[in-house]
C-alpha cells in the first residue's frame, strides 16, 4: 500500500464521517476517517468502534487496485490507520449509485421483489443535499444546473460502470455480493475527473453469497447487531 506523510493543517471540512485538513502542500488533504455512524440523513447517531480505520484501510486498497484498471482516484497513499492524504478535488456535488440487486429505496419506489438480481445494472444520480434529502436527478438536471457538463457525465457514467464490473468481480471472489454503492466524483486542478470521498461498507451494501447475511452499513441502520464485526469481517476478506 502506498504511504504518504504530509503535514496536517487547518480544518476545512467536518461532516458525518469524514474530516478534511489542508496540509503542507496546496494540492494534497488529509482525509480523516470518523467511527461516528448516521442514518437517515442524520437522525439516527451512534458510534462503531474502529469503523475509521476499517474504512480508510478498505478505501485505500480500493482505490490502489481501481488505478490498476486505470480509473483515477483521489488516493496518494496511507497518512495513518484512519487517515489518507487525497489530492485535491472540486467535488460535483452528484452521488453516483450502481445497483446490482434490488432492496432499499428501489423496491419501497418501484415495488420489485427484494433481492432481485437485476437484469442490468442501474445507474441512478442523486443530488447531495441532505436538507432536501438527497432527491434523485437526471442527467438534464446535472447540466442544467452546472454541475457538470455532458463530457463530463458521459465519462463519470463511463467510470461508475467499469468501477461496477471491477468491484463486482473482486467481492465476489471474496464471496462477497456487491448489492449496491453509492460514488462521488470530483476535478483535479487540471480539470481531470477523478473518483473521490471513499468505498467502505458505508458507502457499499455487501451481502455474503452463502447466506445473504448482510456485511454493512444496513446493520446499524436496521439494528441487526454485529455491526463492528461486520466490518472487521468486510476488511478481512478484502485483503484475502
Amino acid at each position: 500500500m502506498k504511504e504518504a506523510k504530509v503535514k496536517k493543517k487547518k480544518k476545512l471540512y467536518e461532516g458525518k464521517a469524514k474530516i478534511v485538513y489542508e496540509t503542507d502542500n496546496e494540492d494534497i488533504y488529509i482525509q480523516e476517517f470518523k467511527d461516528d455512524a448516521t442514518a437517515f440523513d442524520g437522525q439516527k447517531k451512534g458510534k462503531i468502534k474502529n469503523k475509521g480505520t476499517v474504512n480508510n484501510q478498505m478505501s485505500g486498497h480500493l482505490f490502489n487496485y481501481l488505478e490498476n484498471y486505470h480509473v483515477p482516484t483521489h488516493f496518494v497513499g496511507q497518512q495513518a490507520d484512519n487517515a489518507m492524504a487525497i489530492h485535491k478535488l472540486e467535488m460535483i456535488p452528484v452521488e453516483v449509485v450502481m445497483r446490482n440487486i434490488a432492496t432499499g429505496s428501489l423496491v419501497k419506489r418501484y415495488g420489485v421483489e427484494d433481492g432481485k438480481e437485476l437484469e442490468h445494472p442501474i445507474l441512478e444520480f442523486y443530488l447531495k443535499d441532505d436538507e432536501k434529502h438527497d432527491p434523485m436527478i437526471n442527467e438534464d438536471h446535472v447540466v442544467s444546473f452546472g454541475h457538470a457538463n455532458e463530457d463530463e457525465i458521459k465519462l463519470i457514467k463511463r467510470y461508475a460502470q467499469k468501477i461496477n464490473a471491477v468491484l463486482k468481480s473482486f467481492f465476489f471472489r471474496r464471496d462477497m455480493l456487491l448489492v449496491d454503492f453509492k460514488l462521488e466524483f470530483g476535478r483535479s486542478k487540471s480539470g481531470r475527473i477523478k473518483l473521490g470521498d471513499e468505498i467502505s461498507p458505508d458507502t457499499c451494501r455487501l451481502w455474503d453469497v452463502e447466506s445473504g447475511e448482510k456485511l454493512d452499513k444496513d446493520r446499524f441502520r436496521q439494528d441487526l447487531g454485529k455491526v463492528e464485526e461486520a466490518y472487521q469481517e468486510v476488511l478481512k476478506r478484502v485483503y484475502k
